[in-house]
């Protein structure tokens, strides 16, 4: 776990999502996978939404990069953009290649290894049932 870095980029503020600006940055058309770039040794994470039940958060991982084991509250579906991406569940270890997605259950214990460059997009439901 030697290069465990983080490193995150400005999120798109509350105003911008509700509408309170002239930037309506919801009724943009966006390339996702160009919203965020790769930076030597870390990961990257950039806020596309917020609010009070979910989020959406685009990610990138560097070649060697890895993120240590945690458990969240939430559902988290994760989709892979592009690259590959190692994540490890619970103790089962999955391969997923652009376009693959996958569900990491609440209060699963799981990480990500980038031992390849990958961008990825989780959508985190957040539910009062939990």
């Amino acid at each position: 776990m030697e290069n465990t870095f983080h490193y995150a980029l400005h999120p798109v503020t509350p105003a911008q999502v509700s509408g309170g600006t002239s930037d309506r940055t919801h009724c943009k058309k966006q390339i996702i996978i160009e919203l965020i770039e790769y930076i030597p040794n870390a990961v990257v994470s950039k806020t596309v939404i917020e609010k009070n039940t979910d989020n959406i958060t685009i990610s990138s991982f560097s070649e060697g990069v890895e993120l240590i084991e945690k458990n969240a509250p939430f559902d988290t579906y994760i989709q892979i953009i592009e690259g590959i991406a190692e994540l490890s569940i619970n103790n089962r270890d999955y391969m997923l290649h652009m376009g693959n997605g996958i569900i990491i259950p609440a209060h699963s214990k799981h990480h990500f290894n980038g031992n390849v460059q990958f961008k990825m997009l989780s959508t985190v439901i957040r539910s009062d049932c939990d």
